[in-house]
């Protein structure tokens, strides 16, 4: 199994909009790849709710068989499309892949 978690840091505005309304909509669009990405095993995404200046705004864990399913994530045409959302929305990323 591989656990995939990434961290993102939204811009304070961004393609007019604030930077709250950007994160539920990243939310959202995340949540939406349920379903359409075949090696996707689990997903889970929401905005932080603790008001702390270092902190990141979104959070999404997702999970996988394999890393060939991370891979096949990361290519599938419903991720990409999310990926070229959060180029214009945030302005910092953390992320980190494990075995378990």
């Amino acid at each position: 199994m591989v656990t995939h978690l990434v961290y993102f840091s939204l811009k304070p505005e961004a393609d007019g909009r604030t930077g709250a309304e950007n994160a539920a909509i990243l939310v959202e669009r995340l949540k939406q790849l349920r379903g359409k990405v075949p090696s996707l095993r689990a997903l889970e995404a929401g905005v932080n709710v603790i008001q702390d200046p270092d902190a990141y705004d979104v959070g999404l864990y997702t999970q996988f068989a394999d890393m060939a399913g991370l891979e096949a994530y990361r290519i599938h045409p419903a991720h990409v499309d999310v990926v070229e959302f959060v180029k214009v929305v945030t302005d910092g990323r953390s992320a980190v892949d494990f075995e378990n």
